[in-house]
């Protein structure tokens, strides 16, 4: 009878031990996601900045400090072009108005650092992974359409905050950069590079 009690007495000891280390590194797992704005610098094809955005991501603490995890998104960045005329190759002409879209979609792998361990969370994340684009011109008649895909690499600076005592739910601040390897010929695009920060909830 005493060897059961000291067996379930020291079972109890190291289970407590367990959930105390466990305690003393936070919680192991994280989920983000949330609003993304997104820019496209250094294209003749879309000049704008809009936040027709959102990501999702997810990771595990494999220390305290460091975590591996995945991570999806898209963003769309639209341009109207104002009724002009176009000449084609054939001395046909066409007078139209058109939109022009860039449709991102990456996904991959990433890697997180944060820095503190209270309320406060801020880190430093990099992403690789493949994306895949389209390139559309809508006129009236017609549209263009060229689908592509590439590598992808973004560098992230960002901040989760806890604010609320005995709860997992919290919010994300981050800003980044990306470029993707996608190519189109078509419309001069050698590369696409994105600026941008999102606004999201963390868990």
């Amino acid at each position: 009878m005493k060897k059961i009690i000291y067996m379930i007495v020291t079972a109890a000891a190291m289970l407590f031990a367990v959930t105390e280390a466990d305690a003393q590194m936070g919680k192991r797992y994280f989920i983000n996601g949330g609003w993304q704005f997104n820019g496209t610098p250094g294209n003749e094809f879309v000049k704008s900045a809009q936040g027709y955005g959102a990501y999702a991501e997810g990771g595990y603490y494999v220390t305290p400090m460091f975590a591996v995890g995945g991570f999806a998104n898209f963003n769309t960045n639209d341009e109207y072009i104002p009724m002009q005329t176009y000449t084609f190759s054939d001395q046909s002409a066409l007078t139209t108005d058109l939109t022009r879209t860039i449709y991102q979609m990456p996904f991959g792998a990433m890697l997180r650092y944060r820095f503190m361990r209270t309320e406060f969370q801020p880190y430093l994340q990099a992403k690789l992974g493949a994306e895949y684009s389209n390139q559309n011109t809508y006129m009236s008649t017609f549209v263009n359409r060229h689908e592509n895909w590439g590598f992808y690499v973004s560098p992230e600076v960002g901040m989760t905050f806890f604010p609320f005592h005995k709860t997992d739910f919290g919010f994300q601040v981050a800003a980044f950069y990306a470029f993707a390897t996608n190519q189109n010929k078509s419309y001069d695009i050698k590369g696409i590079h994105n600026v941008g920060f999102k606004l999201g909830i963390a868990f």
